[in-house]
């Protein structure tokens, strides 16, 4: 399985400030087809958020909206080490 495999089947980062359970995209948005954008944190961990919400609390818009597959493909290119950014420049 490939890392983008690996966040279809289910990765669920849960963005800082977030208030509720599952923060499954496909869940709350029930369409793989998107739009979402890819988002990041402060220690350069990624995810999918659906592009017509407003951003979470702590994150910020990575540059990149399309389907759910193009923007998991997107941090599976981008984002090649998963350690936060306070562990790799530890």
């Amino acid at each position: 399985m490939d890392q983008a495999d690996a966040y279809a089947a289910g990765s669920k980062l849960k963005p800082a400030g977030y208030k509720g359970g599952d923060v499954s995209a496909s869940s709350e948005h029930g369409d793989d087809e998107g739009p979402y954008r890819v988002v990041v944190n402060d220690e350069e961990q990624y995810s999918i958020w659906p592009a017509y919400r407003d951003l979470p609390r702590g994150w910020t818009d990575a540059a990149k909206t399309g389907t759910k597959a193009e923007c998991l493909h997107f941090i599976a290119e981008t984002w090649t080490d998963m350690r936060p950014r306070s562990v790799r420049n530890a």
